[in-house]
């Protein structure tokens, strides 16, 4: 089941890190879709090509002969390409990966999307990109039918040019942009900046800063509200991790409720980490002390390093729901918290994540609740 066949070759693929117990696989009928028409059209390759958002790497280990540019806001989806241009490619050598927040090529010939799940994410990506396209450019974007819609299609006629899909095959869909000549695209409304609200203690009425495709951009979620409304009082020097720390709202009320304390912000998205880190620099003094880190959660944070780490775990993958990034938050929380150190979550009731603590760190005590949501404390012993 982790074999893509196409035109080029059979490549075995997998997501990062592999779940032994969730095979789920690195592509979808979107990526061979798109890698089908790029083969049976004739797509000349020979210049700069770049890939937005390939997710696992499907599409430049597909096509890493023709040194393609991956822009991705994941850093788990990176470390996939990685492994799986190691696994076919023997190496990454030829193919250039970067990020959502580094400079893009200065040339596009081939633009290859594949459509977030964040409509504001590609609004933001496709501005970047725009100024690099030129008339003979090739824009093909692909996604599944459910993930392609009206308002997808509307960006790419206003910041690329005019539009068309193609038919849908396996529930996958094509689109086709041409280029134009100047449009009237408009400034890049990204980021957004919303003030808090007044009932969530210490960050009351302060500054959020939100880039493309962070969660809950526009506005407070209803989980991190509560997670806010009950935060540990704590005092005294410490290390505090936010992790999976979005636009880094929490970790920033803990640095403003214990001053002498050190943060450390980090989530996979290249696009949270830095909306953490206005957050944070636009609410904490100059001498505030804060790290800022993509990562795989805490993989490589030593042993026993951490008082306290605040969570608020996402229980999606893509269109996949799981616990699987939840268990491994935890399991990193318990490695990397001190004797004594506390992991807080907070979760939707259903989710039933006191089971999974208890499991872990042989305790979980509920702090609060509504109807909704709960708030859970696990103790390292």
């Amino acid at each position: 089941m982790n074999i893509l066949t196409t035109a080029t070759g059979d490549f075995t693929l997998t997501r990062f890190p592999e779940h032994p117990r969730e095979q789920l696989r690195a592509w979808d009928a979107a990526d061979e879709y798109l890698l089908r028409h790029l083969a049976e059209s004739g797509v000349e390759l020979s210049g700069t090509v770049v890939a937005l958002g390939d997710r696992w790497g499907a599409l430049v280990t597909a096509l890493a002969a023709h040194g393609p540019t991956q822009i991705s806001d994941s850093y788990l989806g990176q470390q996939a390409t990685l492994a799986n241009l190691g696994r076919n490619r023997g190496g990454a050598d030829g193919v250039t990966l970067l990020t959502t927040r580094d400079t893009p090529p200065a040339r596009i010939d081939v633009l290859l999307v594949r459509v977030p799940k964040s409509l504001a994410l590609l609004e933001d990506q496709l501005h970047r990109l725009a100024p690099a396209l030129h008339a003979d450019t090739v824009v093909v974007g692909t996604g599944m039918v459910t993930e392609i819609h009206t308002s997808t299609l509307q960006l790419f006629e206003r910041l690329i040019g005019p539009t068309k899909t193609s038919l849908a095959v396996k529930k996958a869909r094509l689109i086709f942009s041409t280029p134009a000549p100047g449009p009237a695209r408009g400034a890049d409304p990204w980021p957004l900046s919303y003030a808090l609200p007044g009932d969530i203690g210490v960050a009351s009425g302060r500054t959020v800063v939100n880039h493309a495709g962070v969660f809950c951009a526009e506005r407070l979620d209803i989980g991190t509200r509560f997670l806010l409304q009950h935060l540990p009082v704590r005092r005294g020097p410490e290390l505090v991790a936010d992790l999976g720390c979005g636009n880094g709202v929490v970790g920033t009320a803990a640095a403003l409720g214990n001053p002498e304390a050190e943060l450390l912000f980090v989530d996979e998205s290249h696009q949270a980490v830095a909306s953490a880190e206005a957050t944070f620099r636009a609410n904490l003094p100059a001498g505030a002390k804060a790290t800022f880190r993509a990562a795989d959660g805490l993989a490589g944070t030593p042993a026993g390093s951490l008082d306290l780490v605040l969570n608020n775990p996402p229980f999606h993958s893509h269109q996949a729901t799981t616990d699987a990034t939840a268990r491994r938050m935890f399991l990193d929380a318990r490695a990397a918290l001190r004797p004594g150190g506390e992991l807080w979550v907070v979760g939707n009731r259903h989710l039933g994540y006191h089971v999974t603590l208890r499991r872990i760190f042989g305790n979980a005590q509920l702090v609060a609740g509504n109807p909704k949501f709960v708030i859970l404390r696990a103790v390292k012993r």
